[in-house]
């Protein structure tokens, strides 16, 4: 099997990173740039130090701060005319994962000639979008280095994903004090998000040595911050290396690719306007145990990456300890999800399963081919309780 990994031609990191966004600016020779954020992280104030910094170098900035969380296709066709109508030399995202694939989506469509709609049926782009810097404000997505962008289709109740290595960001700053303000529960459910792109890239049939190399260093690096940026937000060095895991976690998206829990969570976000983290987090521990069997000897090998090893451990016994540390991270981020609160009821699963089920992109790389029957007892568990 032959692999790749196309990369971000640059990633700026660390306390005061943003500082460098007017030089990043001038790299590009823009006089003028987008900045495309949603209403909470623009009402919070993060997005201010971005517009002074521009606007001080010479860089007339234009806001576009309507990015709803999990966007349908409808609303980010409404934030690329707005952009068309400005002047563009630049995009800026900051903001979550859905600020950022949509910025991806924007730059894209500002300079090729294919529609929206016509990439989210198959058609692809053929040349570069408008240069973008991506600024996370969450641990999580890695939408800044990622070739993927996820869009909702209302119509079918699903959301779909446009991939292509023209859409991987030219520059991404990662500050860890944009992340600061996160609350808890954002943080639980953003940070499982991230850690649920390392391990299934890391399992997934694309796997490679360029994936792995960037999915085991990020779950080391989940596995000592997660738990401390969820007790201790002010924490900034864990802040900073949970910001590092998750961007590992974009860049082993970009070789390999993630499995069954993204398949499974689409229907639930597409259907049901569950956020896309605790939409995964909530199926995490449940699709990972299924896939045991198929997986022990990379379990036992995430395990020791997470220092789970103890003296005469099996491979078979680490990769029970490792499933086993997976419940017990949820319920120690109190990560909970009612699906029957929020409108799943036992009649809709079929519904749900021939929703996972066209996921085919995903479904493909699963270590092991999940039944319908599998699936749907995941679902019927999650509409049951919260495991």
């Amino acid at each position: 099997m032959s692999y790749e990994l196309g990369s971000i031609r640059k990633i700026i990191s660390g306390e005061g990173a943003l500082g460098r966004l007017p030089e990043v600016a001038q790299s590009f020779g823009a006089k003028s740039a987008v900045l495309i954020t949603d209403a909470g992280v623009y009402r919070l104030g993060l997005t201010r130090g971005a517009e002074e910094m521009l606007q001080k170098a010479g860089i007339k900035v234009t806001v576009i701060t309507d990015v709803p969380p999990e966007p349908s296709v409808e609303q980010v066709e409404k934030v690329i005319n707005e952009a068309r109508g400005a002047e563009c030399e630049l995009i800026v995202a900051i903001g979550g994962g859905s600020a950022m694939d949509t910025a991806k989506l924007v730059s894209l469509s500002l300079r090729n000639t294919c529609t929206l709609r016509e990439m989210v049926k198959g058609q692809k782009p053929t040349v570069r979008g408008v240069p973008t810097v991506m600024v996370p404000t969450t641990a999580g997505t890695g939408s800044e280095a990622t070739p993927n962008a996820i869009v909702l289709v209302p119509e079918e109740n699903l959301k779909v994903g446009i991939v292509t290595d023209l859409m991987i960001s030219d520059v991404a700053i990662l500050d860890p004090v944009l992340t600061m303000g996160l609350p808890p529960q954002i943080t639980a459910n953003t940070g499982i998000d991230a850690l649920c792109h390392l391990m299934e890239c890391y399992i997934s049939k694309k796997n490679n040595p360029l994936s792995e190399a960037f999915s085991l260093q990020g779950i080391r690096l989940a596995a000592h911050s997660l738990r401390e940026c969820y007790l201790n937000p002010q924490d900034l060095c864990a802040r900073e290396m949970m910001q590092v895991a998750s961007t590992y976690g974009g860049v082993a998206i970009a070789s390999s690719s993630t499995t069954a829990i993204h398949a499974l969570s689409y229907p639930l976000g597409g259907r049901y306007h569950i956020p896309h983290g605790l939409a995964n987090a909530i199926l995490m521990p449940l699709v990972m145990d299924i896939n045991r069997e198929s997986c022990v000897a990379k379990y036992a090998t995430m395990a020791e990456a997470m220092d789970l090893r103890q003296d005469g451990m099996s491979d078979e016994a680490l990769a029970d300890a490792f499933v086993k540390e997976l419940y017990d991270l949820n319920r120690f981020l109190k990560i909970k999800c009612s699906l029957g609160e929020r409108g799943v009821t036992a009649d809709v699963i079929d519904d749900l399963v021939e929703g996972a089920s066209k996921v085919t992109r995903l479904l493909g790389n699963n270590p092991k081919d999940l039944t319908r029957e599998e699936m749907r007892g995941i679902y019927e568990r999650l509409i049951k309780d919260n495991p």
